[in-house]
């Protein structure tokens, strides 16, 4: 479908997302000519249009499958087309729009290392924590076992 088109694949960039459209549009082409002409019947000079009529009547609606899938390749390619980026996307905008996804990679970072500081200090206190149960629980047994006759 379009959305799958547009949003399925985030790997490709809309280029290669097009020219794959193109090339699968290019193929239905080909395809569909060829079911063409292998239903086609010839018709002479001196054939009767009414013979010609019925039998491209008769075919077993790959024609219409075919009309199908070039018109959703079509909207797809419009589609992708319409996502690309305008002409008026100036070099200026884009470095602009740089600029910005820089500043906000920087506070990303500054948090992301905030973060990093505070989560630390907590394993320190945690880790400070556990030795103290630790001790307390030697200390403990020692007295345990100091009190208990033998």
């Amino acid at each position: 479908s379009s959305r799958d088109l547009l949003y399925g694949d985030k790997m490709a960039d809309r280029i290669t997302q097009l020219q794959d459209a193109i090339n699968q549009l290019a193929n239905h082409f080909c395809n569909s000519v060829g079911v063409l002409q292998q239903d086609s019947v010839p018709i002479g000079q001196d054939a009767d249009n009414k013979d010609a009529a019925s039998s491209a009547g008769n075919q077993d609606g790959t024609t219409v499958l075919f009309a199908s899938l070039i018109t959703q390749t079509a909207k797809d390619i419009d589609i992708l087309i319409d996502s690309l980026p305008s002409h008026e996307y100036t070099e200026d905008m884009q470095v602009q729009n740089l600029q910005k996804l820089e500043t906000e990679n920087q506070e990303h970072c500054k948090l992301l290392r905030e973060t990093i500081s505070k989560g630390e200090a907590l394993l320190e206190c945690v880790c400070n924590a556990q030795e103290e149960v630790a001790d307390t629980q030697l200390q403990l047994r020692a007295q345990l076992s100091a009190s208990l006759p033998q």
